[in-house]
């Protein structure tokens, strides 16, 4: 009993052995890309390229600079992103196990764009052409000094949206002035002397009456 037992283990033993040793092909290629942070030590790279060369498998690192996808053993991978230098690694094909996980730390690379200068006119040539063309008459003039007007700009500041920017820094100040009073209650306006005297003003400024279509 004690033999066919030991010959039992024996087997298993040594197939659990010869599985190690047999490479696999498909693999789950993940891991994280970091970056040198101001501090000097790493913080997560976000938006990074990790992709097959040669290939259109890849996937892109997210915000925590995680990424995962599937890889073949003896494949190159590269890591690349705008500003830093491109990293090539290659995929072992020696391993026993199907997934691979990888951390790489992305250095920083200078891109020095060529200068370019963009004109509105081909030449001078063109440009005295379309100047000496231009239609200044008495209509025109009278139609720019209305599109000009105190209203007419107060009306357009009032109706044009905000462009991305502008729309950033409205939601960066909503979120700085809700963090101040996190975990509180915030002051009403009602009793705030300033919020009155705003009030006021725009009542004076007439900027609550209807206007007309």
């Amino acid at each position: 009993m004690r033999l066919f037992s030991l010959i039992v283990f024996l087997f298993l033993f040594s197939e659990n052995v010869l599985a190690q040793k047999d490479p696999v092909s498909v693999i789950e290629f993940s891991g994280m890309v970091f970056a040198e942070g101001e501090d000097g030590g790493p913080v997560p790279l976000p938006y990074t390229t990790v992709a097959v060369k040669g290939s259109s498998r890849g996937a892109y690192s997210d915000i925590d600079g995680y990424f995962a996808f599937i890889a073949l053993a003896g494949e190159t991978v590269s890591f690349s992103r705008i500003g830093y230098k491109t990293v090539e690694i290659v995929v072992p094909d020696t391993l026993s196990s199907n997934h691979y996980k990888w951390l790489q730390i992305m250095t920083s690379d200078d891109y020095l764009l060529p200068e370019v200068i963009i004109f509105p006119w081909p030449s001078k040539e063109h440009f005295k052409q379309e100047f000496f063309a231009l239609d200044i008459s008495n209509e025109i003039r009278e139609k720019a000094q209305e599109n000009l007007a105190s209203e007419a700009m107060k009306e357009i500041r009032h109706s044009t949206p905000a462009d991305g920017k502008e729309a950033g820094s409205i939601v960066l100040r909503q979120q700085a002035t809700d963090y101040v009073y996190t975990g509180q209650i915030k002051p009403q306006n009602i009793f705030s002397p300033l919020a009155w005297k705003r009030f006021v003003d725009a009542w004076r400024r007439g900027d609550f009456k209807k206007k007309s279509e």
